[in-house]
């Protein structure tokens, strides 16, 4: 594979993949995704997996699927399924390649008995928060255990009985054997296993230590041969430490790791942690809430595989750290379902509309286009009677002088149908709301069109009030309101929720085209947004719609 002036420059670490395989180096390269399985994955994921997963398509390689499963104290089989779930949406497939650091217990075991008998790792009986004590600050060096210079025989002795369940959680640890005075924290004689009795998802109660990530990740990777090993760049520190195991164990394959920028979006969070306070305390309905970002969210507000790997590749891969707005995910839906949603109508919020001069028993089909872009997509037929259902918003009693709308006197054109002009309206005696138009309409203008070449320049939507199905619509909005909601570590993050992220209408009406529409189908409502068919909670004959996105960015003239 080589980069033409035609295509898109490389980013830099395609760049490496590029040279690696021309060189003959990693001729066929193999990366991997390997998410834990403690929570649901979010858009930021879905940056590493289109990253991960993409250079295994470009370069005729293969992407692993591997679950670091190394904490069963916070893991759940329901996290896998979803993690396997969200990553095969995006369009991806691991083929065979799914594997679980689990798989590896043993021979992680064996190894770590392999750098004692080395002198390179020890049994310690410091607490945790002894251990941080010890380890020093940024400006100080650490200080060594007191049990730093047991024998390789003890030690091997403690740890067969660490792994035998002989001690109980938290009383000691294996700790590699390094620098206590390095520059570098992380290689501070490291923590690589602890003891936790707690019954795994895989391998039940087999196991009652379990290894750390850092030791973890990079004999996996060895394992399975991975020639480039992708992390964001809070592992960048830790890099020392993946070369070091490796290295001192003098394993046959060691995976080159590279760290690229994290996603960072704003009006969001990105943490698993911050996510899972949002789910356990009813701030959002879980998590696959249409308002959250996890991929399971993005989908069943939406979003399609192709938005997000098409946000992703916009936003790019690169080494410094940024931020990126909200309204750029935002926009990418508006780009892709311009493209592939149907049109149809969809009245929010109605009022009705009586056309006293049109025949009380007649009912016309009118012909309206399915994308007025897209001749291929066809046509559809929409009811025509006497009454009709307009927007609320589109008539006002006394408009301004550049409101195109309906107004006493005025005349409109409804959409695909004929002209329109308000003759009277009838108001509620105690709230003073406008309840009904009275019109008449041009029988002569059928289509939209005047043949006598007057002109209005305003065109309405409409639904035949007898045909009209009725729906919910649920109108989702950021969930916060302030675009970075962590960065007071002073405030709680959950102090700056979006009171109007949600609002639900529930009397909104829709064309009669809409009735056999699937679960998840996007359409856009003309003039009002971007609406998918709700996965969860809509049944036939009650039809829930999520709004996906508005037709233009309204946070961006909020900010203007």
């Amino acid at each position: 594979m080589t980069n033409t002036p035609s295509e898109k420059p490389l980013d830099f670490i395609r760049q490496i993949v590029t040279e690696d395989q021309e060189s003959g180096k990693h001729p066929t390269p193999i990366t991997r995704f390997p998410p834990e399985p403690n929570g649901f994955l979010h858009i930021g994921h879905a940056k590493s997996i289109c990253l991960n997963f993409g250079i295994g398509q470009e370069y005729q390689g293969t992407c692993h699927l591997r679950f670091d499963d190394t904490n069963p104290s916070k893991e759940e089989v329901e996290y896998v399924e979803s993690i396997k779930a969200d990553v095969k949406w995006l369009g991806f497939d691991w083929q065979d390649h799914l594997y679980f650091a689990s798989d590896y217990f043993e021979q992680l075991y064996e190894f770590a008995v392999e750098l004692i008998k080395r002198g390179k790792a020890y049994v310690c009986d410091l607490t945790g928060d002894q251990i941080r004590e010890f380890r020093g600050t940024l400006k100080e060096p650490g200080k060594n255990s007191p049990f730093r210079e047991r024998s390789v025989e003890e030690n091997l002795s403690l740890f067969g009985q660490m792994k035998d369940g002989a001690f109980e959680d938290g009383s000691r640890v294996l700790r590699a054997k390094i620098d206590m005075a390095s520059p570098n924290i992380n290689m501070r004689d490291p923590v690589i296993y602890r003891i936790l009795k707690t019954h795994h998802h895989r391998t039940g109660d087999s196991w009652c230590i379990y290894p750390m990530y850092d030791y973890t990740h990079c004999l996996s990777d060895m394992l399975e041969e991975i020639t480039h090993s992708l992390c964001t760049l809070e592992f960048e520190d830790h890099r020392p430490l993946y070369d070091w195991v490796l290295d001192t164990l003098q394993t046959p394959c060691h995976p080159r790791q590279i760290e690229f920028a994290r996603l960072n979006l704003n009006y969001t969070v990105m943490s698993k942690r911050k996510l899972l306070q949002l789910v356990e305390e009813g701030h959002v309905s879980g998590w696959d809430d249409p308002r959250m970002l996890t991929i399971s969210g993005l989908r069943r507000r939406g979003y399609t595989p192709a938005s997000i790997r098409n946000f992703c590749d916009q936003i790019g891969i690169g080494k410094r750290e940024s931020w990126i707005d909200m309204g750029v995910l935002e926009n990418s839906i508006r780009e892709d379902l311009n493209e592939k949603a149907a049109r149809v109508m969809g009245v929010l919020e109605p009022l009705k509309v009586i056309i006293e001069n049109y025949p009380d028993d007649l009912v016309e089909e009118i012909e309206a286009q399915n994308h007025p872009q897209k001749p291929e997509m066809g046509t559809r037929k929409l009811p025509f009677s006497k009454e009709l259902y307009i927007e609320k918003s589109d008539f006002l009693e006394d408009p301004p002088k550049k409101f195109f709308r309906l107004g006493p006197g005025r005349e409109v054109r409804l959409r695909y149908g004929y002209y329109i002009t308000c003759n009277s309206y009838e108001t509620d005696p105690e709230t003073g709301q406008v309840t009904l138009l009275r019109c008449s309409y041009d029988p002569e203008t059928k289509g939209g069109t005047s043949p006598d070449g007057r002109k209005v320049k305003g065109t309405i939507h409409w639904v035949s009030a007898k045909h009209a199905l009725g729906c919910e619509v649920r109108l989702y909005d950021r969930l916060f309101n302030v675009p970075h909601p962590d960065a007071d570590k002073s405030v709680d993050f959950k102090d700056h929720l979006n009171p109007d992220s949600s609002g639900s209408l529930t009397d909104c009406k829709i064309e009669p085209s809409l009735k056999n529409i699937t679960k998840g189908t996007s359409v856009q409502f003309e003039r009002q947004g971007y609406f998918c068919l709700d996965s969860v909670d809509s049944k036939p004959d009650e039809l829930v719609f999520n709004r996906i996105v508005t037709l233009r960015d309204s946070w961006a003239k909020l900010k203007k």
